[in-house]
């Protein structure tokens, strides 16, 4: 069978887990679009910061807009210092991208704390059941240090995934799904980040006024073992998103790290890498409530950087970014690149 004959059976028969596992009593979204970027404007109040050099719209004529998912390329992007503390004071002056070898300009800018949508993956398998309460009680910290203008939805998953709190759900309904995750069954890591990826791509901003980020945090304690999904194809799949991935990889209790834990090791920070986000290996579950702070604190200290590409072409290739800053000892993280346009 071929990959992609092998890839649209996956899909198939992920759709019928997913609608069976959905909650029931609530309509299911319709899918969205392709992936695309937003549409979004040059610049808008309380958002951007106009970038120097650039005159303003003449009296009475709007910013002009970006075209959906041809023109503006976007990257949420963390800044650190030498200590690993946040760098929060940075202009757009300071930062410059680099898109395969070649400057270019920043057209859109903004440091304010813009609205999230988050999906909260928490992995329920039999081996999870003696940590299962203290990862609940983590996740409910990160739930409860979310704003009311962010949105989140809660993922369950052992040997099948369930949406257990779709996006749009209340903030005790958010929290009621977390408490009720119950440990059992085997992994599959991979179909609940490809859904989670699906889910994200329905609620993605459309235009300047529902703009909003979106990320992804996931907690698993081993390798996947029952997917129907192929990592390549999550991975394919996340780097055409603009969901930055964050990871949890919580150790076995007894510390085995075998050829099965270094594969998990390896997905994980493939998929953080990739999308700008981090992964974090615990020793113990102890450890899991300040790493979600950590994870809530990075989420709440991110600049959002917009361009358009000066490559003409569309011709559906990866390209390689980088993002820099002038303050010295500073370092930028962010997707690594996107695939161009083909159409």
């Amino acid at each position: 069978m071929t990959r992609a004959r092998r890839a649209a059976l996956a899909v198939t028969l992920l759709a019928g887990m997913f609608l069976a596992a959905a909650p029931t009593g609530r309509a299911q979204s319709p899918p969205g679009p392709a992936q695309s970027t937003p549409e979004w404007a040059q610049s808008a109040p309380g958002q951007a910061q106009p970038i120097p050099g650039q005159a303003p719209p003449p009296a009475g004529q709007a910013s002009p807009a970006f075209r959906s998912g041809v023109d503006l390329v976007s990257l949420n992007t963390t800044v650190t210092d030498p200590t690993n503390r946040f760098v929060l004071d940075l202009g757009a002056g300071d930062f410059s991208i680099v898109e395969d070898g070649v400057g270019q300009e920043i057209r859109f800018f903004s440091r304010t704390t813009l609205p999230l949508s988050v999906s909260l993956l928490l992995d329920s398998s039999a081996s999870m059941d003696e940590r299962m309460k203290t990862a609940q009680k983590a996740a409910l910290g990160f739930a409860e240090a979310l704003r009311a203008q962010d949105q989140a939805q809660v993922i369950d998953f052992d040997s099948r995934v369930s949406v257990v709190a779709p996006f749009g759900a209340s903030r005790a309904e958010v929290e009621k799904a977390i408490a009720s995750t119950v440990a059992g069954g085997s992994t599959a890591l991979y179909n609940a980040i490809y859904i989670a990826l699906r889910e994200l791509n329905k609620v993605r901003s459309r235009n300047i006024e529902d703009l909003r980020r979106q990320a992804i945090v996931v907690l698993s304690d081993g390798e996947d073992t029952s997917s129907l999904v192929a990592y390549d194809e999550v991975l394919e799949l996340a780097k055409r998103s603009e969901t930055v991935i964050y990871a949890i990889g919580l150790r076995s209790k007894d510390g085995y790290t075998g050829k099965g834990y270094s594969d998990a090791d390896y997905v994980l920070r493939q998929l953080t890498s990739q999308t700008g986000g981090r992964v974090f290996f615990p020793g113990g579950a102890d450890e899991l409530p300040s790493i979600y702070g950590m994870i809530s604190e990075e989420l709440s200290s991110q600049y959002l950087l917009g361009y358009t590409s000066s490559n003409p072409r569309r011709d559906g290739r990866w390209r390689r970014i980088q993002v820099r800053v002038s303050r010295a000892g500073a370092t930028a993280r962010t997707r690594q690149g996107y695939y161009a346009p083909s159409f």
